[in-house]
């Protein structure tokens, strides 16, 4: 029989979901539903290089999730071949250094977690529950966003913070899109035939950003932190600034903590600084322009970035390679060009040619004199496909 695997992103008001073929990186469908909970949902499906689109009234994730196995159906697509089903969680805290099949306990331990992500992990939860009580007799694997991040060392992951914050709340750099550097980490590895003695820095630029410093596969230094507010300015997002902002902007303004936060998480980085788009195609187009703020935006995301590659690289003592990836680090020569030349310090040059057309076996973007530097096209969902696999493969 065919295995195939079910990848399932559950949010608060939408969810992700691709399906794969157990040895096939490339998904045999995808999709996203949005807007749930309101008046009108949606979810789009693309499928043998067909996109369809249906609209759903009133639908929740349960009403959501039915229509889109009964669409499975309707592409004679047999849910019996579904072998494991991979939940993409944000927050696994100290529980989980990696990927499990969830149980009743697995569970608890994700509600235990809430507190550190309230916006995403009951969303996750919920999501999970759902595929539970419809695929009954189907494994359900939980993978972590940072789960890759919980081999850093206690230099790296502590706050100098009171140490009893750490004990008894939790508080302490936990490191997101762990399944991101994971996969882009692993896929270096085996392009570059790197022994395991491996160090790299692995650049995810989307939306939300974060590097991570690399040593023989192992996280051992990354920028994000408790949550992923903390490190690279992002596109709504500030990164690191000084804690008495809060204290200041409540004083000066009255605001309210949630209000500040929220401002910070949603109207800050690249959005907040241009005052025009959190999108650096954008944002690129308006610099070109003349859009001063654009400029502006770009130069502090650009500067910033190599601050904490630099800063990450405190933690090697030598540097195999520096890979970019995520939607920006992929697609913006630009940005990566930008960047590159503020690491001159670390022995890195930019090959103009090949970073606007990477080479095609290694994805170099780097001259030949300099340390390399690549870019690889992430796969998170088949990271997660691959960890159902792994740690189902006794029952295959």
């Amino acid at each position: 029989m065919t295995h195939q695997i079910l990848v399932f992103n559950s949010g608060s008001s939408s969810f992700k979901f691709s399906l794969f073929e157990q040895n096939n990186p490339e998904p045999i469908l995808n999709g996203l539903a949005e807007q749930l909970g309101q008046t009108q949902a949606s979810i789009t499906i693309k499928y043998k290089q067909s996109k369809f689109k249906h609209n759903i009234a009133n639908a929740d994730h349960k009403t959501a999730i039915l229509f889109l196995l009964d669409q499975f159906k309707k592409l004679e697509i047999n849910l019996d071949h579904i072998h494991a089903i991979g939940h993409r969680v944000v927050h696994g805290g100290e529980y989980f250094s990696d990927s499990v099949i969830i149980d009743d306990q697995v569970i608890h331990a994700l509600e235990n977690c809430s507190a550190l992500a309230p916006l995403h992990n009951p969303a996750n939860i919920e999501g999970i529950k759902i595929m539970q009580s419809i695929f009954q007799d189907t494994k359900q694997i939980a993978v972590f966003d940072t789960a890759f991040h919980q081999s850093l060392p206690s230099k790296a992951y502590l706050y100098a913070l009171p140490y009893q914050w750490y004990k008894q709340q939790g508080v302490r750099r936990y490191g997101f899109h762990g399944t991101s550097h994971k996969y882009v980490a692993q896929r270096a590895k085996e392009i570059l035939n790197l022994n395991d003695n491996h160090q790299i820095i692995t650049v995810h630029l989307g939306n939300g950003c974060s590097a991570s410093a690399i040593k023989d596969s192992k996280s051992i230094d990354t920028t994000m932190g408790m949550t992923p507010l903390e490190g690279l300015v992002m596109g709504t997002r500030c990164g690191d600034i000084d804690a008495s902002i809060l204290q200041f902007m409540q004083q000066k303004m009255g605001w309210s903590l949630d209000e500040i936060t929220n401002k910070l998480n949603k109207a800050s980085g690249l959005l907040g600084l241009s005052e025009l788009s959190n999108d650096m195609r954008t944002l690129v187009e308006a610099k070109e322009k003349g859009h001063e703020q654009a400029g502006i935006a770009i130069d502090v995301f650009c500067f910033k970035l190599a601050k904490q590659i630099m800063a990450l690289a405190t933690s090697l003592t030598s540097i195999d390679a520096l890979i970019f990836t995520g939607g920006i680090g992929e697609n913006s020569s630009f940005i990566r060009s930008q960047v590159i030349q503020n690491l001159t310090l670390l022995g890195f040059k930019i090959d103009e040619t090949l970073n606007k057309n990477p080479d095609k076996q290694t994805g170099r973007i780097s001259s030949d004199q300099s340390t390399l530097c690549m870019v690889i096209n992430t796969n998170e969902e088949w990271m997660i496909a691959q960890d159902c696999t792994r740690l189902t493969s006794t029952t295959l």
